[in-house]
């Protein structure tokens, strides 16, 4: 778990990170979308690298998977190409508060319904109220 706990610290970290790489791509590049574009072809070759030292056998299930979970794709592409977009406008620390946000909120309903086969845990007061305590700080960051 330490482990875990470790990895998902550090994807954390690179998530400013990465807003605010791209957003300097954009602005050198003059199109947030061709620097997410960049952006998705460096990911692809690192993840195709990875897959297939890892599992290549694991790609040909793809082709059996419901469709509905290859929306995760359109998804990272929203969230890059949005980022990538606002950031400069907005100020990668408001546009990474509120994707937080979401994910906070996001994570919470998706657990407590069990949503997409995820292990079930409900909604308790404390996590609700740790959810209002982070949307408390983001309008506080907002604030003059």
């Amino acid at each position: 778990m330490p482990l875990f706990a470790a990895t998902m610290l550090l994807a954390g970290l690179g998530i400013p990170i990465l807003a605010a790489l791209n957003a300097a791509l954009g602005r050198h590049m003059g199109s947030p979308a061709a620097a997410a574009l960049i952006l998705f072809v460096v990911a692809l070759c690192v993840t195709l690298a990875v897959a297939l030292l890892t599992g290549p056998r694991a790609l040909a299930q793809a082709a059996g998977a419901p469709r509905h979970l290859l929306l995760a794709g359109a998804l990272i592409a929203f969230y890059v190409l949005s980022i990538t977009y606002i950031a400069p406008h907005f100020g990668v620390g408001n546009a990474v508060f509120f994707v937080l946000l979401g994910q906070l909120i996001s994570a919470a309903a998706i657990d407590h319904f069990g949503l997409f086969g995820a292990a079930v845990s409900p909604l308790s007061l404390a996590r609700a109220s740790g959810i209002a305590v982070m949307a408390f700080g983001v309008w506080l960051t907002q604030q003059g």
